[in-house]
């Protein structure tokens, strides 16, 4: 196993103090400055006693660390802290920017993941973007509410339709992680296999383009917004309940078994149970 060196440490310690608000990463900056340096200045023996040699040594030591340390640690912590008012900044700029019909078309596909991150996190989730796939089965989001964890699976596919087969790679990385619900959000739309296969799956649920763009409208309480249609897709209502977007569902049972309906897209979380009748 590679040993990390010292940049590495501070790098994980930047981006560590990145994810938490800007203000937490200056009240660490002012801590552990006040701790290190109360270290640094405190007087040393003037006499060593016998026996206390080793104990004189680590003195010395901690004393010479703390004199460093209060500088640097504060920095790495400010650096944290810039770095996170520069990502909410970002991502509050592309939220706004998403209000518009082709917002989210204009996008990268960076950009787009960042926007995904902050639609949730103003849904109440913690948010962790994970920066693509890899080893993770290609999740580019985890998401915390509570003690739940979920997964968040996004495709920027500007003409492209997203099929089933990403839909159950998500699903089989859900079960592999044990995780409590997951998402697959796209700026277009969805085939109706995949819509077919996440139908009476509480735990997972999809998010086209229209869907996203009405909900971020819905965060910000922007109205008059005239969206752009995606092939397939039906236009998502918000729930008469909460206010969230809703997701194209399919009843398993009673009466009404096999027919569609519009149902919350936070029932997977245990909440809400807003439902509308599929006009």
């Amino acid at each position: 196993m590679a040993r990390r060196n010292k940049s590495d440490l501070l790098s994980d310690l930047i981006d560590i103090t990145a994810r938490f608000p800007w203000w937490v990463g200056v009240l660490l900056a002012l801590v552990s400055y006040a701790v290190l340096h109360l270290v640094a200045v405190s007087p040393l023996p003037t006499a060593v006693q016998p026996g206390h040699v080793g104990s004189f040594v680590a003195s010395s030591l901690w004393r010479v660390l703390a004199m460093v340390g209060q500088y640097l640690l504060p920095f790495v912590f400010l650096l944290g802290a810039a770095v996170s008012a520069f990502r909410r900044r970002r991502a509050t700029r592309l939220h706004a920017a998403a209000y518009r019909a082709d917002g989210v078309a204009r996008m990268s596909w960076q950009e787009f993941e960042v926007l995904v991150g902050e639609y949730f996190r103003r849904e109440g989730y913690s948010v962790i973007d994970n920066g693509g796939g890899g080893a993770d089965g290609g999740i580019d989001v985890f998401l915390k509410k509570g003690a739940k964890r979920y997964l968040v699976q996004c495709k920027h596919w500007k003409v492209l339709r997203v099929g089933v087969q990403p839909v159950r790679e998500l699903y089989g990385v859900m079960a592999a992680q044990g995780v409590d619900g997951g998402f697959v959000v796209t700026s277009g739309s969805f085939t109706e296999d995949a819509c077919a296969f996440a139908d009476g799956l509480a735990l997972l649920g999809l998010i086209d383009g229209r869907a996203l763009q009405r909900g971020i409208r819905t965060q910000a309480g922007v109205t008059g917004v005239t969206l752009t249609a995606h092939a397939g897709s039906a236009h998502p209502p918000a729930c008469p309940q909460c206010g969230a977007v809703m997701l194209l569902r399919q009843a398993r049972q009673g009466a009404t078994a096999g027919r569609q309906f519009w149902g919350c897209s936070r029932y997977a979380q245990g909440g809400c149970r807003g439902t509308r009748q599929l006009e």
